[in-house]
């Protein structure tokens, strides 16, 4: 039987760049090299270029995704797209592939789009009675809508300003003063035209992968995050200063709703590939003044970090399967 080729999109144009690098590493060493013919190609901005085996780099045609080795034409019959940001995480690089119609690994366009766009992907899933924190958005340009005061007023602090579009925590802040607020806005900027400013929540933070195709549906093992920092910023994701607990210290119970949530909301967004949906687990009281869990979703994750020690094969592993064939049944599913 000859080989599917697959291309591992990388890279992109976010500060996110280099860690994607190290998941399309991780891919590559996953996937299943009996069935599959494997390149990585990374994309920085006009300039997309694939990784050759003799340590060159061959251009690759925008216009078909194909690109040479040596005398041969390559042209890859599937893109697992592993950029973190744009343009793959929200649904730009997926516009393209429905172009050229290349099947690929992640949800389509709109779905990317909304996802990556937290406090619209927030305000959507509130309308399906999902919990999120209160939040408000602050544009480029528009600073000035809103004040200082009526932000506090609304928010409340501490509270987290972040980049409306990014991940990795960068350009994250915890706001704990008034003073600390237009600072950690101007920051958030860097990385994004729009910053969202959100109340805090004291609670568990944990995270809970899943995937789908056609022939069946898995949720994973949930991961609970214990970080001894200020929260689960870059340090503590790519350093080493965190705690990653899988399966996460909660009852059986709780963690059966969690499954239930992620799986739904797979479901409400109409999700495609492996999704990570990271949740803040408070205390609320009920009305007969007993304390109850509410699982308060913060984002979700379309193209998730993908080394050995990422969260995804964390709980592949956890899960008694092989990553190899759960990349495998995401491919096949597409093909």
């Amino acid at each position: 039987m000859e080989k599917k080729i697959i291309a591992i999109v990388c890279g992109g144009d976010s500060s996110e760049h280099d860690v994607s690098l190290r998941s399309a590493q991780g891919i590559e060493s996953f996937l299943d090299k009996e069935r599959f013919e494997v390149f990585i190609v990374e994309i920085t901005g006009l300039t997309w270029e694939a990784h050759l085996a003799d340590g060159t780099r061959a251009k690759v045609s925008r216009e078909d995704f194909s690109f040479m080795v040596g005398q041969r034409c390559v042209h890859p019959d599937f893109a697992y797209i592993t950029i973190h940001g744009t343009p793959g995480e929200n649904g730009i690089l997926q516009g393209y592939f429905d172009l050229i119609q290349m099947p690929y690994s992640t949800s389509d366009v709109l779905v990317e789009a909304m996802t990556f766009n937290k406090f619209t992907l927030n305000q959507y899933l509130k309308g399906f009675g999902v919990s999120v924190s209160e939040s408000l958005v602050v544009r480029r340009g528009h600073e000035d809508l809103v004040t200082d005061d009526e932000i506090i007023q609304h928010i409340g602090l501490p509270c987290f300003v972040k980049p409306n579009a990014g991940g990795s925590s960068f350009g994250v802040t915890k706001v704990k003063t008034l003073e600390q607020l237009r600072p950690a806005i101007a920051k958030a900027m860097n990385e994004s035209n729009e910053v969202m400013v959100e109340a805090f929540m004291p609670g568990t933070e944990i995270t809970c992968g899943c995937y789908k195709t056609s022939q069946k549906s898995v949720v994973f093992p949930i991961t609970e995050v214990v970080t001894h920092n200020e929260f689960f910023d870059y340090d503590a994701k790519y350093k080493g200063e965190v705690e990653e607990i899988t399966p996460a210290r909660i009852s059986d119970d709780l963690a059966e709703r969690v499954s239930l949530i992620t799986s739904t909301i797979y479901d409400i967004l109409g999700c495609s590939g492996i999704i990570r949906i990271d949740y803040i687990i408070t205390k609320v009281k009920a009305d007969d003044g007993k304390e109850h869990d509410r699982i308060n979703m913060l984002e979700i994750n379309t193209t998730p970090g993908m080394t050995a020690t990422s969260f995804i094969p964390q709980q592949v592993r956890a899960a008694g399967l092989d990553i190899k064939d759960v990349l495998t049944d995401i491919i096949e599913d597409k093909l």
